[in-house]
């Protein structure tokens, strides 16, 4: 009867911290977002880039009420759950409505999107429902998998500090992000808990969402291996990872005559140029300091380059705090490769080597802090820290300013990341 309690306590404490973790944090983003298209309206993009108004297809009030939540990429995946992957005749040339760069994004999401959207009548409705449910899932998924190694205030230190990230918005965006951690966190913590058919499943599920999702096999295998007994089973269910891959590029090849068009849209469509391992550090770097000359020399105009439709707009600013961010990064993984189980280190390695040595030439570092939002351990070695120290309040407090200011440039069609 005991244990029954103190099971009973632990999972009512898990959903109080999630629940408060997650109502908070999408609170702050709404409220941001919302002033400040209300107050500095959008950005001129909006009309090239979405020209069919996936992002705003209500009225002016309530396409302000979602504006937090449907910007930039959101285009795309309302485009996919639309029109599928086929050839549009109409719209402007890179659109999202109009050409076989859709085939970038991979289909797991957008499906959902799909079929949900004909319960609620509306795909962006039913976008923006998916990443909420996924969001709150993947929190709590997060605080059980951090419960098997750390305390319960560690636990609640890294749902709160993921939660209220500076980039946390795309969480509850029109974006894969958060289902991909939801997927993510399940298949490896259904590893942990030595349920390898879940976590197969999901692993391919994870696969089939983002071309990311490949690198659970490391973990997956790191944490099968040292078990004495290794039914064949379970090595078959970490086979089932790639099987997500395997299944979209199959489909492209079947039905377009194209096995590889995500991966050649990388360099058509979005300038992204392979470099060797880990290669965009190094101009990232050089970038930031080109930035700090720019701004120590006065206000410069924002370069642009061809990016989607009508191109994206970076500045000298973007530069410096992506390097700054990517600085961040790599001293919690290095100072977590003592604290966190080596399976966790291998993945966050391996997730931020794909953005790094495939980056957008003129932007080496975009989109890192973003990709570096579902690489999960890092949250955890930043809580094991802070809850240590008795900086959590402090942590949480400047990440939720953050949030809000960056929420703000996302909302009003400024390029974040």
């Amino acid at each position: 009867m005991e244990d029954f309690l103190e099971v009973t306590t632990a999972q009512d404490s898990a959903r109080r911290v999630v629940w408060q973790a997650f109502w908070g944090s999408r609170i702050v983003v709404f409220l941001a977002g919302v002033i400040a298209v209300a107050q500095f309206g959008n950005q001129p993009v909006t009309t090239i880039y979405d020209p069919d108004r996936l992002t705003a297809p209500f009225g002016s009030f309530a396409n302000l009420l979602v504006s937090p939540f449907a910007r930039w990429d959101s285009a795309w995946y309302l485009a996919v759950a639309k029109f599928g992957y086929a050839p549009q005749t109409s719209g402007v040339p890179l659109s999202p409505s109009s050409n076989l760069a859709r085939m970038n994004f991979f289909p797991f999401y957008p499906g959902l999107i799909h079929v949900l959207g004909w319960v609620t009548r509306s795909d962006l409705i039913a976008g923006i429902l998916i990443s909420l449910v996924a969001f709150a899932v993947a929190l709590l998924l997060l605080y059980k998998l951090v419960a098997l190694d750390f305390s319960e205030e560690v636990a609640a230190a890294t749902v709160t500090l993921m939660a209220f990230c500076p980039m946390a918005f795309f969480f509850s965006a029109v974006y894969t992000e958060s289902l991909f951690l939801a997927l993510s966190l399940g298949s490896i913590y259904a590893a942990r808990r030595d349920r390898w058919v879940w976590a197969g499943v999901l692993g391919g599920l994870a696969a089939f969402t983002r071309v990311e999702g490949l690198v659970l096999l490391a973990p997956l295998v790191m944490i099968l291996w040292p078990q004495r007994r290794r039914p064949p089973l379970r090595s078959v269910a970490v086979l089932l990872v790639p099987v997500g891959l395997l299944a979209y590029l199959s489909y492209l090849g079947i039905k377009y005559g194209d096995f590889t068009a995500p991966f050649r849209t990388q360099s058509l469509f979005w300038m992204h140029t392979r470099t060797y391992p880990f290669g965009a550090v190094v101009k990232g770097a050089v970038d930031a300091v080109k930035g700090m000359r720019q701004l120590i020399q006065g206000p410069v105009q924002p370069y642009r380059i061809p990016l989607y439709a009508g191109g994206v707009s970076f500045s000298a600013t973007q530069d410096i705090y992506n390097f700054l961010f990517l600085l961040l990064i790599a001293y919690a993984f290095f100072r977590g490769l003592r604290r966190l189980p080596p399976a966790y280190s291998a993945y966050t390695l391996l997730s931020l080597a794909l953005p790094l040595t495939d980056p957008v030439a003129e932007s080496p570092l975009g989109s890192i802090p973003r990709y570096a939002m579902v690489a999960f351990p890092l949250f955890i070695w930043g809580a094991e820290v802070v809850v240590r120290r008795r900086w959590t309040v402090q942590a949480v407090a400047i990440s939720a300013v953050l949030l809000g200011l960056f929420t703000a440039e996302f909302a009003t069609w400024v390029w974040v990341g």
